[in-house]
């Protein structure tokens, strides 16, 4: 009757050696550390950059407690943040402007536990400290710059139809284009109806002119804003990377703003530099009217600059840009004709007839293609153009690897800002209140936990003792679960896992009080314990589900804080029913399973009627 199959016995014992397992990383806490990475992100940490990092800090005395080279950079730990302070400012000095040099935070679990996956739970801006901001796109910034490039695809293909115009401004949210006669506007009209889905157009006469309004049609105009808020997220996105934050949280919030929360920074002014970055292409003409020697020797041409080709040697390029990445609709990285890394770029309607012109007009000759990033221009590649080429497809190559490809295509496609940002609001929480906020929600659940194993066991008895052995392996369970699914622990993550011990601890009470109510009526032990799990636990189950269905709703309709408070609200629930069902009836199987003549069930006082007689 009150007896568990063996398997039963092993998922529970496999269940909680995991969660022991995952939970215990948590425990160990974390060490000052800064983290050094390559500005481009082109360029990549090596053993070179180890060493030169030991060999600075071994120079200026300073001790450390381990180093690490990954893919983005080196980190080095340090015993505590003065010297993670000073080695800071003095890796900056000796390294230079080509590194960022972050402030950051390392787990100190052992290296087995790390091989095995099992890491801490990341926490949030209110307990680690760090940087917010919320930012604001400048819709209207957006639109003029995209009336700015429909202005120039509008000349550009008016030129090549030969339709006559007498002007074309910009006024406001509408582009006007003047013409001479009903004719030519009526051509124009036509041209751009056919080449532009996006534009509406609307015929006006002023005094003896022709005019034409062009305006951006409503859902265009949603689509650009809409298109404008997610690429600038995924921009601000790959730009923080550069910070060494663990765990950035940036999302829209209402129909032009960004939330950026970078936990662990506190240097805002670096923030603020890298969210205004940007990043870019250039398309310019090698010189090869000017000798390179002669440039290399000081004699530079007034019209040309001296670049180093990447994996080639000098390369003199002339100053007039021929086209820049704001044409780039798209950029993915890929393989060329030869099977070598290469970024294919698709440019939009207007850019194509440039390069179209451009390839036309150069045949034979040397185009430089530039990658500017942080204002420092660097020549990706100087190919032979070798015909004419159309259809907006451009390829670049030269010496790439596939992660290189990756991320020139990566810069080149969320590069730059699509629309202009404003800060409207920063805030900054030092790392002494984010240790303050840690240690007052730990001492809340431990307070709140022992609390309910006091009560628990004095009126329970050691029913009441199982019961809150349950609920520490519920506790167990949710911490290792939230640390393999690597979630943002804040404070009301925090606030929902001392909700869920409350909640928890009710499942054990119907049934410790069901177990009561079968004894008052005169079933056995054995009998009334079987009863007790299982009359209750329909009950359970309807409440924990209403309960979900609540978390569900803050989930789906919430944002930041009530999202993180409705993950660790519905977790613990799932691993509550485990808990409270299983793990308590399996210590109550063994303890009193396989007792046949079960005389007495020590659950505490069970009024029986008449008993005060």
């Amino acid at each position: 009757m009150n007896r568990y199959p063996l398997w039963k016995y092993l998922i529970i014992l496999v269940s909680v050696l995991l969660g022991l397992l995952y939970t215990l990383p948590n425990f160990y806490g974390e060490s000052p550390a800064v983290q050094i990475s390559p500005i481009r992100a082109t360029d990549k940490a090596d053993t070179v950059l180890l060493s030169r990092v030991e060999g600075t800090l071994r120079k200026n005395n300073i001790s450390i407690n381990g180093m690490l080279l990954e893919t983005g950079g080196v980190k080095v730990r340090f015993a505590d943040t003065d010297i993670q302070l000073k080695a800071k400012d003095i890796l900056q000095s000796e390294l230079g402007n080509g590194y960022v040099v972050a402030l950051n935070l390392l787990s100190n679990s052992p290296q087995w536990l790390t091989d095995l996956s099992a890491l801490p739970m990341y926490l949030g801006l209110d307990l680690r400290g760090g940087v917010h901001f919320l930012l604001q796109v400048d819709m209207k910034g957006a639109l003029s710059k995209s009336l700015d490039r429909y202005s120039a695809d509008i000349r550009g293909s008016l030129r090549e139809e030969k339709i006559r115009y007498k002007g074309l401004t910009k006024e406001g949210s509408q582009i006007i284009v003047k013409f001479p006669d009903p004719e030519s506007r009526a051509k124009a009209s036509d041209e751009i109806n056919k080449s532009y889905d996006d534009l509406g157009v609307r015929e006006n006469d002023v005094q003896d002119e022709f005019h034409l309004a062009i305006t951006l049609k409503q859902e265009a105009l949603k689509r650009m804003q809409n298109s404008a808020v997610q690429q600038n997220i995924t921009t601000l996105r790959n730009r923080v990377n550069e910070l060494g934050v663990a765990e950035p949280i940036i999302q829209q919030a209402g129909a032009d703003r960004v939330v950026v929360q970078l936990p662990g920074v506190q240097d805002t002014a670096k923030a603020k530099d890298i969210l205004g970055r940007t990043a870019t292409l250039e398309l310019r003409m090698v010189d090869e009217e000017h000798d390179v020697s002669l440039a290399l020797s000081g004699q530079r041409h007034s019209g040309s600059e001296l670049y180093t080709e990447r994996g080639g040697g000098p390369v003199l390029v002339k100053k007039q840009v021929m086209l820049t990445g704001d044409r780039i609709n798209d950029a993915q990285p890929g393989f060329d004709n030869n099977n070598q890394p290469a970024v294919h770029i698709n440019l939009d309607s207007n850019g194509a007839r440039i390069f179209k012109q451009l390839t036309r007009d150069n045949v034979g000759k040397r185009m430089a293609i530039l990658l500017i990033e942080k204002n420092q221009k660097e020549v990706i590649t100087a190919p032979v153009i070798r015909e004419e080429i159309a259809g907006g497809r451009v390829q670049i190559t030269g010496n790439m690897t596939i992660a290189e490809a990756r991320d020139v295509s990566l810069l080149l496609r969320a590069g730059a800002l699509a629309a202009p940002m404003d800060i409207i609001e920063e805030r900054t929480v030092g790392p002494s209140l984010g240790a303050e906020n840690i240690s007052r929600g730990f001492n809340s659940t431990l307070f709140g936990f022992a609390a309910i194993a006091i009560f628990m066991t004095l009126y329970y008895l050691i029913f009441g003792f199982i019961s809150i052995t349950a609920l520490g392996v519920n506790l167990l369970l949710l911490i290792g679960l939230l640390s393999i699914l690597q979630a943002t622990l804040t404070l009301p993550g925090m606030a929902a896992i001392a909700l869920t011990l409350g909640m928890a601890i009710d499942a054990n009470v119907l049934i410790n009080e069901r177990i009561r109510d079968e004894l008052r009526n005169g079933v056995s032990p054995q009998a009334a314990i079987n009863a007790g799990y299982e009359r209750a636990f329909g009950t359970i189950l309807d409440a924990n589900i209403t309960t979900m269905i609540a978390g569900i709703a803050l989930f789906a309709f919430g944002s930041g804080p009530v999202k993180g408070f409705a993950v660790v609200l519905c977790l613990g629930i799932l691993t509550s029913m485990f808990s409270a069902v299983m793990v308590s009836r399996s210590l109550v199987n063994l303890l009193y399973g396989k007792r046949r003549k079960l005389e007495h069930v020590p659950i505490g006082q069970v009024w029986k009627p008449g008993s005060n007689k």
